[in-house]
């Protein structure tokens, strides 16, 4: 199963993408692991990437398109994949449409996650990430152990820029403008399947199994 997960920052596409990878034993890619892995590293890559995310703002297709093609085209990638943060606009789209249409293949499930954009305000405004190994947390639904301390490595917890009310503000409008009209283009190819964002994490899970069983 090739699977793309759709829906605004902070609706929950990265925690489903990771419980689908583990159901149904297929990797789970995200581009902005591979962004933050290079930012860490100081790549001139992650340099650009951290210039844009920064402002809330989208990095450029072509820091991302090569990239994530070239990943899905790995060995573990046969059995199919779930991609969470890629594609984010219709060129995006186009472009992994054509590479995987040279193959055969074609993606099988767009998955929108659906979440009022007051609720992901809310939701990001109460994420801390650890800056030494990159785990994340949240004050409410999933708060360390020790409060500012991260469970794993005891290192210092912070509230990501990108994750402060002003800048998800930003990325939201950015996303609404370039992102939501792939909803359109994925209804129009038949494999859209929207579920509701705000209920329970597992609840939304199970309407996902429901998509794809």
């Amino acid at each position: 199963m090739k699977i793309i997960m759709l829906g605004a920052p902070g609706a929950g596409k990265g925690t489903q993408a990771i419980k689908i990878a583990e159901k149904y034993g297929i990797p789970h890619i995200s581009t902005g692991d591979i962004f933050r892995a290079n930012i860490k590293n100081g790549t001139e890559l992650g340099k650009k990437a951290k210039e844009f995310m920064d402002k809330g703002a989208l990095v450029p297709d072509e820091l991302t398109c090569d990239l994530v093609v070239d990943r899905i085209h790995q060995d573990d990638c046969k059995n199919g994949f779930v991609l969470d943060g890629f594609p984010r606009t219709i060129p995006q789209a186009k472009a992994l449409d054509a590479a995987l249409d040279k193959d055969g293949e074609s993606i099988d499930h767009a998955i929108d996650i659906e979440v009022p954009d007051q609720n992901i305000v809310k939701r990001m405004g109460g994420r801390r990430a650890c800056l030494n190994c990159g785990a994340t947390y949240h004050i409410i639904s999933a708060p360390p152990k020790t409060e500012g301390i991260c469970d794993n490595c005891g290192g210092k917890l912070t509230i990501r820029e990108d994750d402060k009310p002003q800048t998800v503000q930003e990325r939201l409008s950015v996303y609404h403008q370039k992102t939501q009209p792939l909803i359109d283009y994925y209804k129009k190819a038949g494999i859209l399947d929207q579920v509701d964002g705000t209920q329970p994490l597992d609840q939304v899970f199970s309407m996902i199994e429901e998509v794809l069983d």
